[in-house]
């Protein structure tokens, strides 16, 4: 909760919360690997609920930032792209989010310091343990 209040806090200026920053961001890095995810995708990339996700791209979409288009092979299928103004607006917001994770990790090294790969190593094994 603190990281996401913080994250807040640095985004409110740029008009983004958490939740569409991470849909953004996301979204931006997948754009970078040759996709165009469908919101399913989207979804299970950031781990947010699907319900939530389409909620959230109608209101992004609304916004200029991202376009949602109807799967031409499969018309229940909604896939996301950027829009130019999505791309303007999420850029300096991930150097934000990168400088803020720096700060939060300096008292381990930072982001690539050898004790945060390891917290990040047992950190994703449990939250890779099932319940």
């Amino acid at each position: 909760m603190k990281w996401r209040v913080a994250v807040d806090r640095a985004l409110a200026p740029r008009g983004l919360t958490h939740a569409q920053y991470v849909m953004l961001a996301s979204l931006y890095g997948l754009e970078r690997d040759g996709r165009v995810p469908s919101q399913r995708e989207l979804a299970d990339h950031t781990g947010l609920e699907a319900l939530y996700v389409s909620k959230l791209a109608r209101s992004l979409d609304a916004d200029g930032l991202m376009q949602r288009t109807r799967d031409a092979k499969d018309t229940r299928t909604m896939r996301l792209e950027l829009t130019a103004n999505g791309r303007e607006t999420i850029e300096p917001a991930i150097a934000e989010v990168a400088a803020l994770l720096d700060k939060l990790l300096a008292p381990l090294g930072g982001r690539r310091g050898a004790r945060t790969k390891s917290f990040v190593r047992d950190l994703t094994e449990l939250l890779d343990t099932p319940l």
